[in-house]
């Protein structure tokens, strides 16, 4: 679902649009959220062994070790990756734990986010640039004005 595109490059989504690419988005994001948690777990495990201080184990647990590693590094990979496909559809990830998402939209003359968390049936909040999720609103069922 393309969104439009501005002179400067930027997509802009209406609310309409912002729904109709939700069954791709959320799949993208249901992934991040995934790998997010995965990534943290195994660098919490990987953690726990200082470089050079891996000498009492077993030859086992290096090689548990060493596979976590080479995981971990693939997972980060593949969070780019997922990264990258959601910069390419114009949508921009502000949590990798939560899915919260925002989409750029013009409303009123100016740059506002419409909203959305994985767990949330459709695009139904907006917020100013720099207000955060703090600042959400409900979109009022009028949608001329954007």
């Amino acid at each position: 679902m393309a969104a439009n595109k501005s002179s400067a490059g930027k997509q802009y989504y209406t609310p309409a649009k912002a729904n109709a690419s939700l069954p791709l988005v959320r799949a993208i994001v249901q992934d991040i959220v995934d790998l997010a948690t995965e990534i943290r777990d195994r660098y919490e495990r990987i953690a726990r062994f200082r470089p050079g201080n891996t000498s009492g184990l077993s030859p086992a647990h290096e090689e548990e070790l060493i596979q976590d590693r080479q995981e971990f590094d693939r997972c980060k990979d593949r969070m780019r990756q997922l990264e990258c496909e959601l910069e390419e559809l114009g949508v921009e990830l502000k949590d990798y734990f939560t899915g919260l998402i925002d989409f750029r939209c013009r409303m009123d003359g100016r740059d506002v986010y419409l909203c959305w968390r994985l767990g949330e049936p459709e695009v139904a909040h907006w917020h100013e640039l720099n207000s955060g999720f703090a600042g959400r609103q409900k979109l009022k069922m009028d949608t001329s004005r954007v």
